[in-house]
């Protein structure tokens, strides 16, 4: 009677346990969603920063680098190659749209074609570019794309200003960061555990940020390759955004497809130049992003490619696209922390690959 009454108890307990953790969650997440304007750019900066801390111990494996060059010099070096690089793309993209205005009413007649042998190989009645222009028009609100355009501009614009200031202040603060660590305790067990938790949070997202820039880049070569052979405006362009859509588990790959394969469908009259383009796009995409990507994400962190997918389905719910790029590192460093206590340590088995951790 008295072992039933303990099971019970502890049944209930557990329970309990379980309800408030939930209740927990969905507060924090309500949170993260309400506070997105403030926590996102906060993550990113911690990213950017990781990256840099990254680049400087590259850097500093340089023969003769290390040991004549000082650890600050080496931040601001990795900073400079990272704001020359985001440099580039802004002037890219911001090139390339030009030449898409420029080029428009070329693109008009190109996809007026296409359109037109699509509707006769379906039986449908070929429309006229005045019809299709009165018909887009009609479910178009001019005034209200161009103001959302510009209010995303902008915001784009503030939130990368406010990025780089905690980039900055991050990196400025990593100085005395080790000093603040062995005073939060004073038990020197507690400071070196502390730190091992850290160091190795550190060693897992650095790992994977390397890698993943590291494949992003063959992606977008290979892309780049792929779609100046087959005569593509643009091409890197196109090239850029493929590797940075590879960022996005999964639906980055997808994205990395259709969206190249739609502006080809504009440029050239020939649908079977398209298919092809398709295909060698797809080939690229299915070997690298559904293959050697989550298998080296996988192992860089130890997750799940199912964990991997709900968190990208989570964070993208909170926090939109930029959500779907932190998703991997967020649920890492949570994984991460939830393996060192031993209450939460089930969780951090259940999001792992192989139960490992």
């Amino acid at each position: 009677m008295c072992d039933n009454q303990y099971t019970t108890r502890n049944m209930n307990e557990r329970l309990q346990l379980m309800v408030h953790g939930m209740l927990f969650a969905l507060g924090i997440g309500w949170v993260l969603y309400v506070g997105k304007s403030i926590f996102v750019p906060i993550v990113f900066g911690v990213l950017v920063a990781y990256v840099i801390v990254g680049l400087t111990r590259l850097l500093f494996r340089l023969p003769f680098v290390g040991r004549f060059m000082p650890r600050q010099i080496g931040y601001t070096l990795a900073a400079l190659v990272i704001a020359v690089a985001v440099a580039a793309i802004v002037s890219l993209v911001a090139t390339s749209l030009g030449g898409i205005v420029a080029l428009a009413p070329q693109y008009e007649g190109a996809l007026l074609n296409a359109i037109q042998d699509i509707a006769v190989r379906l039986g449908f009645e070929s429309p006229t570019w005045p019809t299709l222009r009165q018909e887009l028009l009609a479910q178009i609100n001019a005034q209200r794309v161009i103001g959302s355009t510009v209010v995303s501009v902008s915001s784009i614009v503030s939130n990368l200003i406010v990025v780089l200031l905690y980039v900055a202040f991050l990196l400025i603060e990593q100085r005395t960061f080790s000093d603040k660590i062995n005073r939060v305790s004073g038990d020197p067990r507690n400071v070196a555990y502390i730190q091992k938790v850290i160091s190795h949070i550190n060693a897992r997202i650095g790992t994977y940020l390397a890698l993943k820039t590291l494949v992003s880049i063959v992606q977008g070569l290979i892309s780049w390759a792929i779609l100046a052979l087959f005569g593509v405006e643009f091409a890197m362009f196109w090239a850029v955004l493929i590797g940075l859509l590879n960022y996005i588990p999964y639906i980055g790959s997808v994205l990395g497809v259709v969206l190249p394969v739609a502006f080809a469908m504009v440029q050239f009259a020939d649908l079977n130049v398209v298919l092809a383009l398709l295909v060698a796009l797809s080939a690229v995409q299915f070997v690298i992003g559904f293959f050697l990507d989550p298998y080296l994400m996988g192992n860089s962190l130890n997750l799940s490619p199912f964990v991997i997918l709900v968190s990208l389905a989570v964070w993208s719910s909170i926090w939109g696209i930029a959500g779907a790029f932190l998703a991997v590192p967020i649920t890492a460093c949570m994984a991460l922390v939830f393996a060192e206590f031993e209450g939460t340590r089930p969780i951090a088995v259940l999001l792992s690959k192989n139960g490992q951790i």
